[in-house]
């Protein structure tokens, strides 16, 4: 019990949760990740078919990449926080 007791006093002597992002920024945030994303995947499927898609799986990684922190930041700006 007195493992406990010292545990809960560490815990509330702790900070607060402090986000390195602010959360006012977060709508910005998605907007600058998730428009890159969509301008991205229109080129890449405009892109021509080669035998060798080196360029393809860089683009497809670049725009997933921006895609997925996209969509997370937007969900947190909407108060789902994952």
């Amino acid at each position: 019990m007195n493992d406990y007791q010292q545990l809960k006093a560490l815990h509330h002597s702790l900070p607060a949760f402090a986000p390195i992002i602010p959360t006012s920024f977060l709508p910005y945030l998605a907007a600058f990740t998730l428009i890159p994303t969509f301008a991205l995947a229109f080129y890449f499927s405009t892109l021509p078919k080669r035998t060798l898609p080196i360029w393809e799986a860089t683009v497809a990684t670049v725009a997933s990449v921006f895609g997925g922190f996209g969509i997370v930041a937007l969900f947190c700006s909407a108060g789902v926080y994952v």
